[in-house]
């Protein structure tokens, strides 16, 4: 595979993959932000605020668990630096186990309750570690990419660089910019609604698919340089 169609692949899978899991655990959780630390603290404000807005303690604690998933990924690239060996395909190896432990711990919990249990909540905390690891990809693996978990500054660049199209002030590095931001917005988006239905179909086992996307990418070769 070429570099660019390697790379276009890495884009689309990771946003896909991104939409899926954010959208899943939303649904799955009442609410249960797996990436968004935006919403994260939305919610401790919230609480802060006004006591009779306390979020559930698997909401709270999906921070630190975030934080941790990203501080997994980052000793696990330091680590592979070190030894001056890839670090890709055991950044995505970290993440695999995560979500598997995210569909397991979920299969295991249902049907979720409004008072979560120990598995569902398992689950949460370990699908937050698993996004933030793949944040943590995303900023230190594949800068070269769009952000495939955070969607507000992807939309808004492309935005820009559209309306700049338009009024034809645009240049080749905005014409790139345009592909480069499309692909992992539009598969964000298509990972949403496929989780949406696949969870109320399926459950806790509709996880399969972001698990899949991750296999695949550990099997593919590394792209050709041209």
């Amino acid at each position: 595979m070429k570099t660019a169609q390697f790379q276009r692949a890495q884009g689309v899978g990771m946003g896909f993959l991104a939409g899926y899991v954010d959208t899943l655990g939303f649904i799955a959780l009442f609410g249960l932000f797996t990436a968004h630390v935006t919403g994260n603290f939305v919610l401790i404000a919230a609480a802060l605020a006004d006591p009779a807005q306390t979020p559930s303690l698997l909401k709270l604690l999906a921070f630190p668990a975030f934080i941790l998933g990203v501080a997994a990924a980052r000793l696990l690239v330091a680590n592979c630096e070190r030894r001056g060996a890839p670090a890709t395909k055991p950044v995505y190896l970290l993440q695999l186990v995560l979500l598997l432990g995210f569909m397991v711990c979920g299969m295991l919990g249902e049907p979720v309750q409004r008072s979560v249990g120990g598995f569902a909540f398992t689950a949460g905390l370990l699908g937050a570690a698993a996004m933030g690891a793949h944040s943590a990809a995303s900023k230190l693996l594949l800068s070269h990419l769009a952000p495939t978990s955070m969607m507000t500054g992807n939309v808004t660049q492309l935005v820009i660089d559209t309306v700049d199209r338009l009024r034809g002030a645009a240049d080749a590095a905005t014409k790139a910019r345009c592909a480069k931001f499309f692909w992992p917005v539009l598969a964000f988006a298509l990972g949403c609604a496929a989780a949406a239905f696949a969870y109320r179909a399926f459950g806790f086992v509709a996880l399969i698919v972001p698990n899949a996307i991750l296999c695949l990418h550990l099997w593919l070769p590394e792209p050709e340089q041209t």
